[in-house]
């Protein structure tokens, strides 16, 4: 007998819905914690520079202070080895507590970790930037929650037609955060600029970083804080996930009564169904068991290779963006500007890339995703990356050249492009939605930090690999590297590799949760339900 689970009138009011209020009231209330990791974790990069000014004067060196290597690693990629860390505790604390519960304890975390790191005492470069990083840490811890609750939480208030839509959004408020982030380091260092200004360092190096230059980095790190504040009560106010509530927490009568009043209809509880669906032997295998290897080893090897392969190349964009932005004069020699007016030109051409090629890339997939399906994307934005990494890296010389310099950057910003209209989102889409209900917010958390480790392999080990072969010219503090070329050919096998991986993750577009996980039949083959996607005749929606 084939027990047909989804007849719970709740979970199929869920997925027949049409698009509502509700559902953009939920994408605001996720979108806007996506809003505030992605200003937290890359406004940083925004005033690393200056960090090094200020802290890290050499008197008599003919070019400004800067963060020696071991410590600017340590204050870019903390934040990051909080967030792996983050991601795997609270996504395994959602799907034991609850969505909700956890929810709120992220968001708090972040608040008051973004509000310290500007607080980050000391007068000693030790102190400042051992509490900076100390901040930082827990900051990327709370991040890291975010990932796999607001995957979860969205794709279990979605209808079937356009989760996928619904998920991206959430994701897609990162491009936001990137831009939000540099538009309020160009105003807060114009204002900085213009009350206070400075000499260039060339012209006077001590002159050229005014005391007052030590409140921009702080004000920049601390507003960080503000959206997630301000979305912290309504967080509070969203009830529990129906499927978590009904699945996991087998409590009929609460789910029912949740939908109802959110979806404003007549929801019937289903205590018994939930009961008997919780007691099938095919509901109730443990994670990392045999039977869960069997239904869904393959699809988290795919899930999490992907997503740590994808942040490799990702990351990894560090490795060129500097010699971008002075090919085209975005940023010119740091000894031409005083330490402000350095904030601003970075913050510009970081908004300008943003604005260019990251946003766009992430609303391609939040209209297409839904149509063209999360597998074709995916292939589509690893298959493009392969392409532009190899065309950056095989002639890689020609492209240094200044009248090329600017073929280099369309291929740099389609690169970009079509890792956010790619990959870049459809990794964080597709674990929320391939996985039971009571594994789900887990395995997003477990696909997530490989995502996390891959990002700190691009971020640091890149930046050592990509130095140059003679030790003389590599980076002050650096031993010789294999080069970028040769970098950015490895990039292109790793990009083509993912490409090849994607093969192992099923294609969820149209299905319900249930049917994709194969909580729907009694076999639990994942992928395998066949029920009608006809809508329950006792639910009007």
């Amino acid at each position: 007998m084939i027990f047909v689970f989804t007849c719970l009138q709740v979970l199929n009011a869920l997925d027949v819905a049409k698009t509502q209020w509700y559902h953009f009231t939920a994408i605001i209330i996720a979108g806007m914690g996506f809003f505030t990791d992605a200003y937290d974790l890359f406004c940083i990069s925004l005033v690393t520079k200056l960090l090094g000014r200020i802290y890290y004067h050499v008197d008599g060196s003919p070019k400004p202070g800067s963060l020696p290597p071991n410590v600017s690693a340590a204050v870019n990629g903390v934040a990051l080895c909080g967030t792996l860390a983050g991601q795997l505790f609270f996504g395994w604390l959602g799907d034991k507590l609850g969505r909700k519960r956890v929810y709120g304890v992220t968001l708090m975390l972040m608040s008051l970790c973004s509000i310290a790191s500007g607080l980050s005492f000391g007068s000693e470069p030790k102190a400042v930037m051992g509490t900076l990083c100390f901040f930082r840490f827990w900051l990327g811890f709370g991040i890291g929650g975010d990932y796999p609750l607001s995957a979860t939480i969205m794709s279990e208030y979605a209808n079937k037609k356009t989760r996928g839509a619904f998920i991206a959004a959430v994701f897609a408020m990162q491009g936001f955060g990137i831009l939000g982030g540099g538009v309020f380091a160009i105003i807060v260092s114009a204002a900085f600029d213009s009350r206070y200004g400075s000499p260039p360092y060339e012209v006077d190096p001590v002159g050229s970083t005014v005391p007052e230059a030590d409140y921009v980095w702080r004000i920049v790190l601390m507003v960080g804080a503000l959206p997630a504040l301000l979305t912290y009560y309504w967080r509070m106010k969203m009830p529990e996930t129906a499927r978590y509530t009904a699945l996991v927490a087998r409590k009929a009568d609460q789910a029912a009564s949740d939908m109802s009043k959110v979806l404003q209809v007549k929801i019937e509880s289903e205590q018994q169904k939930v009961e008997n669906m919780a007691s099938k032997p095919s509901n109730q295998y443990a994670l990392f068991s045999r039977e869960f290897i069997r239904r869904h080893g393959l699809h988290l090897l795919g899930t999490t290779s992907t997503w740590f392969l994808l942040d490799i190349a990702f990351y990894s964009q560090n490795l060129f963006q500097k010699d971008i932005f002075s090919a085209i004069g975005w940023i010119p020699p740091a000894k031409t500007m005083n330490a402000i007016h350095e904030v601003f030109k970075i913050a510009r051409a970081q908004t300008l890339i943003a604005l260019c090629s990251t946003v766009p890339g992430y609303w391609f997939t939040v209209a297409l995703i839904d149509r063209i399906g999360r597998f074709a994307i995916q292939i589509l934005g690893f298959l493009m990356m392969t392409v532009f990494m190899f065309a950056l890296a095989i002639p890689y010389n020609h492209w240094t050249l200044p009248d090329h310099r600017i073929g280099f950057v369309v291929l740099y910003s389609l690169t970009f492009f079509f890792a956010n209209f790619g990959p870049n989102a459809t990794t964080f889409v597709v674990p929320a939605e391939i996985f039971p209900a009571r594994l789900r917010s887990t395995c997003h958390g477990i696909s997530s930090a490989a995502g996390k480790l891959g990002a700190i392999v691009g971020a640091f080990g890149f930046l050592y690999l990509a130095q140059n072969q003679d030790k003389s010219k590599a980076d002050a503090g650096y031993p010789a590297g294999i080069g970028v070329k040769n970098s950015l050919i490895v990039l292109g096998a790793i990009n083509f590799l993912g490409l090849l991986l994607t093969f192992l993750v099923p294609e969820p577009k149209g299905k319900s949760l249930e049917d994709i996980c194969g909580e729907n039949d009694e076999s639990g083959e994942s992928g395998s339900g066949n029920r009608s996607t006809k809508s329950d005749p006792a639910v009007q929606v």
